[in-house]
């Protein structure tokens, strides 16, 4: 088993170690989860899934939070940035 995981974020390939969050492989490529609906961009505030802010499509499934959901090799991850 590796102990790296790869995956694309807005078709980014980004490398985060194997126990990382989707929000942390989001972090490591410095761009904003969302915008709101003025354009202003979006983070996670809480890191444990109350806020929301974190959402993204995983895999084609939308409105999954990042913060929640770890990381796994060849996953598709797409902000609406």
């Amino acid at each position: 088993m590796s102990d790296i995981v790869r995956l694309t974020v807005d078709v980014q390939l980004v490398e985060v170690p194997a126990d990382a969050s989707v929000a942390a492989a989001i972090a490591v490529l410095g761009r904003p989860f969302r915008r709101s609906r003025n354009g202003m961009p979006r983070e996670p505030l809480c890191g444990m899934g109350v806020c929301f802010e974190c959402r993204v499509r995983i895999d084609g499934v939308a409105q999954m939070r990042a913060c929640m959901t770890p990381v796994r090799d060849g996953m598709e991850v797409r902000t609406d940035d």
